[in-house]
């Protein structure tokens, strides 16, 4: 399975990135398959060890902040592995394919 989420904190003013960089941290040290962008961060792996990480990062940032915001979305293909890297493959294959 694919999750994407963010973990805001509330609570300790505008400047979160340092708040957030722990739950990147958390889910880095995993050795899921994973990547950050701008809006969210995508785990890839079996449903209970993701969402183990899934908790893990919101505790990280929970721990220093009075209230916490998580948003998720999931994409579950049971037997799919590779699928972090592989979407994002096939949609840059459709540009390329469009621009000839």
């Amino acid at each position: 399975m694919l999750v994407a989420f963010s973990v805001t904190p509330l609570g300790v003013g505008e400047n979160v990135g340092e708040l957030v960089a722990e739950a990147v941290r958390v889910v880095r040290e995993s050795g899921l398959p994973n990547r950050t962008d701008a809006m969210f961060t995508t785990v890839e792996g079996e449903w209970d060890e993701v969402m183990a990480v899934v908790k893990a990062a919101t505790d990280a940032v929970a721990a220093r902040a009075p209230r916490v915001s998580l948003v998720l979305k999931a994409d579950l293909r049971p037997g799919v592995t590779g699928a972090l890297d592989a979407k994002v493959e096939s949609i840059e294959r459709h540009l390329a394919e469009n621009r000839d």
